[in-house]
């Protein structure tokens, strides 16, 4: 039996990690594969809100024993998942009152068990103009300087969990108008 894949794709905002997700669910169900595609933050703030938040973009200030929490509720809602290929789209981080709060703590690998991360990252410039026109989110101000530093923390996060769990970790460049090429990197570096 071949194994199901759970890939983690990460970017931080700006970059087109939905966009690119989006993508690789069309092209995978091509392959004639079970697909589902989860966005963490979503199921994190389908628990919270029945606690009485009601911003998604509120659960970064929550204190972090309480987002640890809702990070290994969503966990274990999505090591139930049994499709083909579970897309997981996340962020490595979430920048807290606290400092930078990791999106995928040593706890939460263990309960999802991925089989592969990927980054994904665009040009500096383009993140930054990609946010600024952004009007769907109350996001913080950002600053090439602060998305170049988003960028390294991401870096060094994701290759903890790389190292940490023992799955591959490939990076993939989503500049403007490079989609389908970017997208079909990360179908082939899963084995699709």
């Amino acid at each position: 039996m071949v194994e199901n894949k759970k890939v983690v794709v990460v970017g931080i905002p700006g970059v087109g990690k939905t966009t690119i997700v989006k993508k690789l669910a069309e092209i995978i169900k091509e392959h004639n594969k079970t697909v589902n595609v989860t966005n963490f933050g979503t199921i994190m703030f389908e628990v919270a809100k029945q606690n009485g938040l009601q911003n998604r973009d509120e659960i970064r200030k929550l204190p972090i024993s309480e987002q640890k929490n809702l990070q290994k509720n969503t966990a274990k809602k999505l090591s139930e998942i049994t499709d083909d290929v579970l897309i997981i789209d996340t962020h490595a981080f979430i920048r807290t009152p606290e400092g930078f709060n990791p999106g995928l703590p040593y706890h939460v690998l263990q309960i999802i068990m991925p089989t592969h991360f990927i980054i994904v990252t665009a040009k500096t410039e383009e993140i930054y103009n990609r946010r600024m026109k952004d009007e769907t989110r109350n996001r913080d101000k950002a600053s090439i300087t602060s998305i170049k530093k988003e960028l390294d923390i991401q870096s060094a996060m994701m290759s903890a969990c790389s190292i940490l769990s023992g799955s591959p970790l490939m990076q993939v460049q989503n500049n403007e108008g490079k989609l389908e090429e970017a997208a079909n990197k990360i179908i082939k570096a899963i084995g699709l």
